[in-house]
Formats: structure tokens, C-alpha cells, sequence
């Protein structure tokens, strides 16, 4: 589950503006994934390369070799919002678990769900 939802996020900073690796995993850090290594960026967004939903270019950086930027594409934009519709979803699902107390019976909105 944290791969999809640190995927979703990564289009996010991607989506801000033109980015590399480095930089993507300080943003993400930033917002307080702390604990997810840099080994565990990079082949997420190979996957997601892979996947159509952002593009790389190598470009000349000022203070040493050449960084890989990426940008996002229209099929990951769509992606996104996916990820975002599904996020709201997985949000409001566990809020209803743990404010609840886990019982179907008391969850407010069984029944208008269920009607849907």
C-alpha cells in the first residue's frame, strides 16, 4: 500500500515543477516521509516512467555530472487524479473504521453507501 500511495505522491512534486531524484526525495522528506530511502525513489519513478506517466531528460547540472529531470505527462496527470479519487476513498474508509469503534453498525453512513 505505501508503494501506490508513495507513487501518488511523487506525481504530486513532479507535478509542481520539472524535478530530479535527489530533489524529489528531499520534498517528499519534507512532507514527513522520513523514513523512505533514496534506493526507494529511484525505481519507483523508472516504474513510473516505464508506465507513460512522467518523462526523463539527462541535462547538464552546474555542480557535477548530469541530473535526470522529470516531468510529468497528460496519461500521468489522469493518473493522478486517479490516485487522488482513490486516496479519498482509502481516507474516508479508515476514518469510518477508527471513528466508529470497527462496527458496521454504527458507521453513519452505511446505509446511503449501500443505496448507491
Amino acid at each position: 500500500m505505501l508503494k501506490g500511495t508513495l507513487e501518488g505522491c511523487i506525481l504530486k512534486v513532479i507535478s509542481s515543477k520539472e524535478t530530479y531524484g535527489y530533489e524529489i526525495s528531499q520534498q517528499i522528506q519534507k512532507y514527513g516521509f522520513s523514513d523512505i530511502a533514496e534506493g526507494t525513489i529511484y525505481p519507483l519513478l523508472l516504474r513510473l516512467e516505464k508506465n507513460g506517466f512522467i518523462t526523463a531528460q539527462y541535462r547538464q547540472s552546474a555542480l557535477g555530472p548530469k541530473r535526470k529531470y522529470f516531468s510529468i505527462t497528460r496519461a500521468g496527470e489522469q493518473e493522478l487524479d486517479s490516485f487522488l479519487v482513490s486516496w479519498r476513498e482509502l481516507e474516508h474508509a479508515v476514518n469510518q473504521l477508527f471513528y466508529t469503534g470497527g462496527t458496521s453498525d454504527e458507521c453513519p453512513n452505511k446505509d446511503a453507501e449501500s443505496k448507491e
